[in-house]
This record gives C-alpha cells, sequence and structure tokens, in this order.
C-alpha cells in the first residue's frame, strides 16, 4: 500500500471519529465529503441554527505545526467557495446562518474551534 492511500486511510478514520465527536456534541452531520469543482467540504451538520462546515485537520504529532494551521487563507477560500455551491445547489435561502468550523485532531486529542474563518 503506498504513502498517498495510508493518508487518505487515515484522513477517513479522523473524519470518521470527528463525525462522532461532533454528534455527541449535538451537531446533526448531514453529508460527509461534499465535493465539487471548487473544492471538498469534510463534514456538514447543523450546529442549532447555524448549517456548518467542517474542515478537519489531523497531526500525530505537533513538531511540524498544530493541525488547525494548516487551515490557512487559500483553503479558507476553496471551502468558502465549494460552500456557496453547496447552498446553492442544495437551494438553501439566502439567508440560512452558516459558520466555518475546524476539527483539529492531534494524537488523540480532538479540539473543536468554532467560527474559525474570521
Amino acid at each position: 500500500m503506498d504513502n498517498k492511500q495510508n493518508k487518505r486511510e487515515t484522513g477517513i478514520r479522523k473524519e470518521e471519529l470527528a463525525a462522532e465527536f461532533l454528534t455527541r456534541q449535538g451537531v446533526k452531520i448531514l453529508e460527509r465529503n461534499f465535493r465539487c469543482r471548487q473544492g471538498e467540504i469534510d463534514l456538514i451538520g447543523r450546529d442549532g441554527r447555524y448549517l456548518v462546515f467542517f474542515e478537519v485537520k489531523y497531526r500525530k504529532t505537533a513538531r511540524n505545526g498544530m493541525p488547525a494551521e494548516a487551515v490557512g487563507y487559500v483553503k479558507q477560500q476553496r471551502i468558502r467557495y465549494t460552500a456557496q455551491f453547496y447552498l446553492y445547489s442544495r437551494r438553501y435561502p439566502e439567508d440560512m446562518p452558516c459558520r466555518f468550523d475546524v476539527v483539529s485532531i492531534l494524537g488523540d486529542q480532538i479540539t473543536w474551534i468554532r467560527d474559525a474563518f474570521c
């Protein structure tokens, strides 16, 4: 098995772990791995009145930085454009309250960063 496939399998497992964590926190997961030409969103869910677009980032150790630090400006913009397409394609109203959150997984520690794209 090559390294790219190993990373993808690890990503799938960590996204599942994040979804389970969020569900325990009261989030209703609506979609996983939404893809379109603009990009991909790991998880989409409802948290109260908010439609939330989640980016899940995992690092085994902090040696190369914290997981959330990997969600830079360019990645944030790609997620925003993908979210716009999602809202349009699913016919959500224009005034739908939305939020962009990051679920950071460092080793076994999960941190939920709400409204991460300020």
